[in-house]
């Protein structure tokens, strides 16, 4: 293998870039947050972001969403319902959230462990058709056979496969342009499961659970406290375990075949 410098114009082009720029999250005036993004699918974002993180408990407390382009980055300027309204002044979060971390702004560790429900019986899902639905979710990543640089979260139905998909430069974001985009398809979160295409961080599984699916799946492993947090909820969680077979880690009661599971039976 050698290396190119593509600039000097003796090796290949320069490959396309991934889109990223700063995106405000505005409410009533005021900013929630400023997150570097993938400029694509904003109003999805915005909303899923809301709902994930739990300032939103549904659509209709969401007045009006208008997304603005300044010189230097977006605006996603929302009106919110009172109730939603007291939301925010509650928390009196502004944060400035690279990619790559999905807590910047919590102000002390108690905050890390958020509220979150226990999570319904929901569907049953073949063990087979969740272990390959990593490798099918790169299917639906046009934005990453172009540039290389995104990551991707995608809705699988049972018997159904991914039905919707949306990607980003980071993978919070990503999940979060997918909770906002099944909310206005009106697209129930716990008939299905969310499939990512990175490792499961503590975020990921918190943001999954607070959207209301049953189940999340992963190519990577699984952090300790992502697992903890997993298991708590009763959210089925499928990651790869000690070798390369994924591995369901929690909430096996809702795979198809498996009435008394072991506590982390492997998928095949």
């Amino acid at each position: 293998m050698s290396l190119h410098q593509s600039l000097t114009g003796e090796g290949p082009a320069l490959p396309p870039q991934i889109g990223e720029a700063p995106v405000a999250l505005t409410c009533d005036g005021s900013t929630l947050a400023v997150m570097m993004a993938t400029p694509d699918d904003l109003e999805d974002f915005a909303l899923g972001f809301m709902l994930t993180e739990g300032i939103l408990q549904h659509r209709g407390e969401l007045r009006e969403l208008e997304i603005l382009h300044h010189p230097n980055g977006f605006e996603a300027r929302m009106w919110l319902a009172p109730e939603a309204s007291r939301r925010v002044l509650k928390r009196q979060r502004a944060m400035v959230g690279p990619v790559g971390c999905g807590l910047c702004g919590i102000d002390s560790l108690a905050k890390v462990a958020r509220d979150l429900p226990s999570l319904p019986d929901g569907p049953c899902f073949d063990p087979d058709e969740l272990a390959a639905a990593p490798e099918r979710l790169r299917a639906h990543q046009p934005l990453h056979d172009r540039t290389r640089a995104c990551h991707a979260a995608g809705f699988l139905v049972p018997g159904r496969g991914i039905v919707m998909a949306r990607e980003d430069v980071g993978r919070h974001n990503a999940l979060d342009k997918l909770a906002g985009a099944l909310c206005q398809a009106d697209q129930n979160p716990a008939e299905g499961a969310v499939i990512i295409s990175s490792r499961v961080s503590t975020e990921m599984v918190q943001k999954t659970i607070a959207l209301g699916a049953t189940a999340l799946v992963a190519p990577s492993a699984a952090t300790d406290y992502a697992l903890r947090i997993a298991l708590d909820a009763g959210l089925t969680l499928v990651a790869r375990g000690t070798g390369r077979a994924p591995c369901c880690l929690s909430g096996a009661r809702r795979l198809a075949g498996w009435t008394s599971p072991p506590a982390r039976p492997t998928l095949r």
